[in-house]
């Protein structure tokens, strides 16, 4: 008794020094926690070899790396040393029953210039490769982001034996204007342009090493962190084995290249099998009609210097290639995920689908300036965040149903679009791409099963082609120039979603909207109440979050 009293004791001591009393923190049960404390702050970066001003955690470039195992809980307190607010997402972390926690201009209101905010979230019943960004003022375009790793619970299976090392691999492109100039070209609607080059954790060539040892295998997290391009990216003389894309094992194909989408994360094992020399990195864009190239160095510890040969060349603007490599992507059925039981054990192809959303992206100039949107809405945010409205019920911020379900292909107007959605729907989304570039689209809160894509037009008539099988499962998926591609999702998780191109400036610039999953249930089983911890702003400041 004594013992927990002690225990019960501590707990109260966290929770005062903390000061913040979450219903996620008295749910998580004993769950881990790991604290971070991270300080925003600009400083001059030069990874074009031109001084600009970045954005930085802790005084890092790119930002620290966030490692932590299934349902721990994460505790990151963030100080905004910026003159402007800032804010934070965490791109593929799911926030159960949590949006308030996302981090996007929609659902939390943004860190001002001189304070701070903790972000209290779990990784629940997730594993896998995701990262993080600042989602506010073009700010991406200064850095920012870095990389999260969900590992396993030791009494879960793995499809693979642990690797020798763990390699986080952040490629993008980049600018070598600031992110304010950027801002203010798009804000004067035009085009920001192509980009100067890319960059493999914040380094351009050659300047960021990855040391193996020969003959041992090691695993690499590939996460395009860029704004504008696809990439494809390749280990000279050595193949890949994929093993996760975005917290799914997946069937453990062999490729010699990969083609990386805008927001998206794979992981791959590399075996050191080659004789010991210094070997490329290769990270290129894809569709575009300029090919722009970097390279980093895969450094064997008993090197004799530079690999012999030419680098390893890349696809260029061949679609049907990528097209034919993302539909190899398969999910293991037999491997754990999270838990215990096999992925497959969710037949996801056999659940009845309960509403068909069909989204268009378009490009369109609205009073003179350029804009981009979604079924003919380009979204501009409001004054407060939208879950922070809804929870206190403040009117004329938003309306549900203020963008359509399948496409309108009338003229785009400014609107801020919210998707209204049940609790527990099974929607199949079907992304049409009708432009000439590749499309990159993402949805907060969820992970979804990509269930067919391909050029042309769809139709229902397109369902006969659907994979109901081995689909894999992830958060973020590409639409090819005048294709489409098609989901299926379950609605399980309460709350108001960011839906967006990963195209930044496509984003900024209107394409994206609010899926609103809502339940009349005001149980803590379906949603969290706001954080005691919230930010106010807008038409709620002055307000109070909610008792003790």
């Amino acid at each position: 008794m004594a013992g927990a009293n002690a225990g019960r004791g501590a707990a109260r001591v966290l929770f005062s020094l903390l000061g913040l009393v979450l219903v996620p923190l008295l749910v998580a049960g004993d769950d881990p926690y790991r604290f971070f404390t991270w300080t925003v702050t600009y400083g001059d970066i030069y990874p074009l070899g031109v001084k600009q001003q970045g954005i930085l955690i802790n005084n890092q470039f790119p930002g620290p790396q966030i490692e932590a195992v299934t349902n721990d809980n994460l505790i990151i307190n963030v100080f905004n040393k910026l003159n402007e607010p800032f804010l934070l997402s965490w791109s593929g972390l799911q926030q159960r029953r949590n949006s308030f926690e996302d981090g996007v201009a929609g659902t939390t209101c943004p860190i001002p210039p001189g304070a701070n905010f903790t972000y209290i979230m779990q990784a629940k019943d997730q594993i896998g490769t995701y990262y993080y960004f600042p989602s506010l003022a073009f700010h991406k375009a200064a850095g920012g982001f870095g990389g999260i790793r969900v590992l396993s619970r030791p009494q879960i299976p793995v499809p693979f034996p642990p690797p020798a090392a763990d390699y986080t691999v952040l490629i993008g492109d980049w600018y070598k204007a600031n992110h304010t100039d950027l801002r203010y070209v798009l804000d004067s609607g035009k085009a920001i342009g192509f980009p100067d080059g890319l960059l493999i954790n914040g380094r351009s060539l050659n300047g960021y090493t990855f040391t193996v040892q020969p003959g041992r295998t090691y695993r690499f997290r590939i996460t395009n962190v860029g704004l504008a391009t696809s990439l494809n990216i390749r280990f000279q003389g050595h193949t890949m084995k994929l093993v996760e894309v975005e917290g799914s094992h997946t069937m453990q194909t062999t490729y010699s290249s990969l083609d990386v989408h805008l927001g998206q994360s794979y992981s791959v094992l590399l075996t050191a099998d080659q004789p010991g020399f210094d070997y490329a990195v290769v990270v290129s864009t894809r569709f575009t009609a300029k090919i722009i190239s970097t390279t980093a160095v895969l450094h064997y510890t008993n090197s004799a210097g530079k690999a012999p040969g030419s680098l390893p060349g890349g696809p260029t603007i061949q679609i049907d290639w990528s097209l034919n490599q993302a539909r190899s992507i398969r999910w293991n059925l037999t491997a754990s995920g999270p838990r215990p039981n096999p992925q497959g054990s969710y037949h996801y192809g056999l659940v009845p689908v309960t509403r068909t959303i069909r989204l268009a992206n378009s490009a369109a100039a609205v009073n003179g300036k350029q804009r981009y949107a979604v079924n003919s809405v380009s979204y501009v945010s409001p004054d407060t965040p939208l879950k922070v409205a809804d929870y206190y019920k403040i009117g004329g911020v938003f309306s549900v149903g203020t963008i359509a379900d399948s496409p309108t292909y009338g003229g785009a107007y400014l609107q801020t679009s919210v998707m209204g959605a049940n609790y527990r729907d099974y929607v199949e989304i079907v992304f049409e791409n009708n432009e000439d570039e590749v499309q990159s689209w993402h949805i907060d809160g969820y992970a979804f099963w990509v269930v067919g894509m391909d050029g042309g037009k769809w139709s229902s008539a397109s369902r006969q082609g659907y994979n109901l099988r081995d689909g894999v499962s992830r958060y973020t998926v590409q639409v090819y120039p005048r294709s489409w591609t098609a989901i299926y999702m379950p609605l399980d998780n309460v709350g108001m979603w960011n839906v967006r191109s990963e195209n930044w400036a496509r984003q900024y610039l209107g394409q994206q909207f609010y899926l609103r999953v809502w339940t009349p249930s005001t149980s803590l089983r379906d949603e969290y109440p706001i954080p005691k911890n919230a930010l106010l702003c807008g038409r709620a400041a002055g307000r109070r979050t909610r008792p003790l």
